[in-house]
């Protein structure tokens, strides 16, 4: 009998950490599903995202290539459309819908792009500020001061101008222009976390600064490091908009949504789509960043933890 008994209780205590190990990603799955901005923001970004990767397969017509005969070609909901060009085609008879498919491509390349080189010189100087402070805090937060006194767009216009607008320079001076909000907010998630116990016990059993870095406090500020890195490709994506209407941003003939915007503005009194169909594209894939960006923050939050 008690034999059994101790089988039956070890048995019971082998099931127990399953179960409990179970129920933070339940209640994580059941908080993103109830999230209705973070779910429409979701869908979005991976439709686009699809869009993206397929684009050799789904896209109707080649996207460079013009026909001067069937230019400014109406959209499919239009009376002299035809369901041969969907989205109409532009001033120089290339398909809109191809150009569009294709024009997502350089949206999330530069929009991802800038994030990835902003969040890792962010990261570095945020978490070396919060976590050593001192002279090394002083320093950075100079530095970030400095760069929250330039004007964004004023001064990648002026470098754009002097370098020249291609894909790679818009990609390489939004990435040099937006990495403050990064160090901004890891200096402050980094300074809560060197307080903590299990920091400072990782210094009383003589791990290394470098250890204690990636294994303590990194993972402890990488939710608020996404969320971060979702508004910046938002951002970015805004910015090589306005770079590229005004001409100095990706050149023709890549088939960017904020060049294509630019070159219909002169005829958007007598073909409205032209500008239109870009405009609404760049509108719903930021505000998707932008809500799946706040449901991350949201879901993640700590009241939402337990």
């Amino acid at each position: 009998m008690a034999r059994s008994k101790n089988k039956d209780q070890l048995k019971i205590m082998t099931n127990l950490p399953q179960t409990t190990s179970t129920l933070p990603v339940s209640g994580l799955k059941s908080r993103v599903l109830r999230h209705k901005g973070m779910m429409i923001g979701s869908t979005i970004v991976v439709f686009v995202v699809l869009l993206a990767l397929l684009a050799p397969l789904i896209a109707p017509h080649d996207p460079y290539q013009q026909d001067l005969l069937n230019r400014l070609k109406p959209p499919v909901w239009d009376p002299r459309g035809s369901w041969e060009h969907i989205f109409g085609t532009d001033h120089l008879g290339r398909d809109y819908l191809s150009r569009l498919i294709y024009g997502s491509r350089i949206s999330l390349l530069i929009g991802i792009g800038a994030a990835l080189i902003s969040g890792v010189i962010g990261t570095f100087l945020g978490v070396m500020a919060g976590y050593f402070g001192g002279r090394v805090d002083m320093v950075v937060t100079f530095l970030i001061t400095v760069r929250l006194s330039m004007p964004v767009v004023l001064v990648a216009l002026a470098v754009v101008a002097i370098v020249g607008g291609s894909l790679q320079v818009v990609i390489g001076v939004l990435g040099l222009l937006l990495w403050d909000r990064f160090a901004v907010v890891m200096r402050s998630s980094t300074l809560q976390i060197r307080s903590m116990d299990y920091v400072t016990a990782a210094r009383a059993v003589g791990c290394s600064t470098t250890r204690i870095l990636m294994t303590e406090v990194m993972p402890n500020v990488v939710n608020n490091l996404i969320v971060i890195a979702t508004l910046e490709i938002a951002h970015a994506i805004i910015l090589e908009a306005a770079l590229s209407f005004l001409g100095l941003g990706v050149q023709p003939p890549l088939p960017s949504w904020g060049l294509m915007v630019s070159e219909g503005k002169d005829m958007m009194l007598f073909e409205p789509w032209l500008i239109t169909i870009p405009g609404v594209a760049l509108f719903a894939l930021v505000l998707s960043v932008n809500l799946l960006g706040d449901g991350m923050r949201d879901v993640t939050a700590p009241e939402n933890r337990n």
